[in-house]
């Protein structure tokens, strides 16, 4: 540390943060979009745009499960709600298991009770699933991979904050047509913007990432087996039998969500082949953020009724867990973010997007503050050369790549074979044009023509809605269907965003950065 402590993490900031920037980019940006991945699934399934909610889904899907699967060993029902209102349903033969492990599923409209039959999509999932695991990777290789960048990012935070000791002042500047110093008033404005929220999600993350930054200490679970398999006489010759006659739902609805405080958001028929079914209800979302959260969408509180009596039999809450064990459910929980009603993932949105920005601003002000440098120079060294060629295609050509994928979800043929399949390879098929394309043309240009074409694509993705599926914008609006709606919304305002960053990188547009004398350490990182 011969040139002092805060010199020291302004060399650490500055290098944690480029060496894995862009991908920390695509980890942000996918995460971000991962909030509202059921809405991203939804928008992508045309098919279910023009199902509505009806007086009494619960009873609407109970009918239409005695008449499909009469002779099923359990039903399980998945209510519509704020996010997806379509009523998804399950069932199991004898012997076999409900859910995604097995059994058999539809989905169909929450008011009349059609059967609907969506097209296979990726959808959110994918892009959910790449923010922590990539993709074409071994899984565990893929985690240790994001699990160091995650630690790597942790790591630019804190340093971040020691290097800055005016950034709670400077968060309070923007100097825009400056250069350099407008990339690091963009840096500063969006770290310190969500700063709490870039330490609970980098931090939680790391927790999540326990059982694979650190195996000989965490005590993992045994793994699942294969799911139960009804066995051949069962499934050969199902006994015909009379359905029972179930107690109304309503009121065990009405009880289940005066003790949550939140609707219900799935019903599990089960024991249907016994003399006593029972019926189990599940809230939409835990209650508290000290409980595991799971992968699954629901909350692990149960509420299990005798299905012909209505009497309780049983109430699983929140069960016993040690201190370490609820911080490291709600670490989860808030990370996730699974706990969260609307306005509240609306916020972690926003953040989210800062949190995006920031780590774009801090690749590209990297670029700014270096060009500046050598200037002069009659060649720019090969690693600045690499590194303005990297942040277009990372930057510019993941959020090109996002809004292609929205496109091939559309112009894919609904039956075509592989569907999903053919969705994620035309995300990265546009991503590595993007990737190359800088390479073959001068930066400015390539910036330029990558922002400019999101834009298009993103401006263009409400009409590409109405064209291809049942309603616009504005019939959704006009319905309130904000599910769709918001999907196009933010499809536009990100799309004016692109426009607008397109329209500052023009080739002439941008001055060619003048050699200055060098500045603190606390104003720019890294030097």
């Amino acid at each position: 540390m011969k040139n002092g402590f805060r010199q020291s993490m302004a060399w650490l900031h500055t290098w944690t943060g480029l060496l894995l920037g862009w991908l920390l980019f695509a980890i942000f940006l996918t995460g971000t979009i991962a909030y509202f991945r059921s809405e991203v699934t939804y928008w992508m399934r045309p098919e279910l745009h023009g199902s509505v909610q009806g007086a009494d889904p619960a009873g609407l899907a109970l009918a239409r499960l005695a008449e499909v699967a009469p002779q099923a060993a359990s039903w399980n029902i998945t209510l519509p709600d704020e996010r997806n209102p379509v009523l998804a349903l399950s069932w199991a033969k004898p012997g076999e298991q409900a859910g995604r492990r097995g059994g058999e599923t539809m989905v169909i409209d929450a008011a009349t009770g059609a059967t609907l039959s969506p097209r296979p999509t990726a959808g959110g999932e994918f892009l959910y699933r790449f923010h922590f695991e990539l993709y074409g990777l071994p899984r565990s290789f893929a985690r240790w991979i994001v699990g160091i960048a995650t630690m790597a990012m942790f790591v630019a935070i804190i340093s971040g904050v020691i290097t800055h000791k005016k950034i709670f002042k400077e968060f309070f500047t923007f100097r825009p047509g400056k250069g350099q110093r407008s990339w690091l008033d963009i840096h500063n404005m969006t770290a310190v913007l969500a700063l709490p929220y870039h330490v609970m999600i980098t931090f939680s993350g790391l927790v999540l990432f326990a059982a694979t930054l650190m195996p000989l200490v965490v005590d993992r679970p045994a793994p699942r087996g294969p799911a139960p398999q009804a066995s051949a006489a069962v499934a050969a010759l199902p006994p015909p039998r009379a359905l029972p006659q179930l107690v109304p739902l309503a009121p065990l609805l009405a009880q289940a969500e005066a003790a949550w405080a939140m609707p219900v958001g799935r019903i599990g028929i089960e024991k249907l082949d016994g003399p006593r079914p029972e019926i189990v209800l599940v809230p939409q979302r835990n209650s508290v953020l000290t409980v595991q959260s799971g992968s699954g969408a629901n909350g692990v509180e149960r509420m299990r009724f005798d299905g012909l009596s209505g009497a309780l039999i049983e109430q699983t809450g929140r069960p016993e867990a040690s201190a370490t064990a609820k911080v490291n459910h709600a670490l989860g929980a808030l990370h996730r973010a699974r706990f969260a009603d609307t306005a509240l993932r609306w916020l972690f949105f926003v953040a989210g997007l800062a949190g995006t920005v920031m780590v774009g601003s801090g690749l590209v002000l990297w670029v700014s503050k270096r060009a500046a440098r050598h200037s002069r120079a009659e060649r720019q060294p090969r690693g600045l050369w690499l590194v303005e060629r990297l942040n277009i295609g990372g930057i510019a050509g993941l959020t090109l790549a996002t809004a292609g994928y929205f496109w091939a979800n559309r112009l894919i043929p609904a039956d075509a074979p592989e569907r999903a399949l053919l969705e994620i390879r035309a995300f990265f098929l546009i991503w590595l044009a993007a990737a190359v394309w800088p390479f073959l043309r001068p930066p400015a240009k390539a910036w330029s023509e990558q922002l400019g074409l999101a834009a298009l694509l993103l401006l263009a993705l409400p009409p590409l809605n109405a064209a291809t599926g049942p309603s616009s914008l504005l019939q959704a609006m006009g319905q309130g269907n904000w599910v769709l709606a918001s999907v196009d919304l933010m499809a536009i305002l990100c799309g004016l965003a692109c426009a607008h960053a397109a329209w500052r990188a023009r080739p002439g547009r941008v001055k060619a950065p003048k050699p200055r004398a060098r500045v603190q350490a606390s104003q720019v990182p890294g030097e």
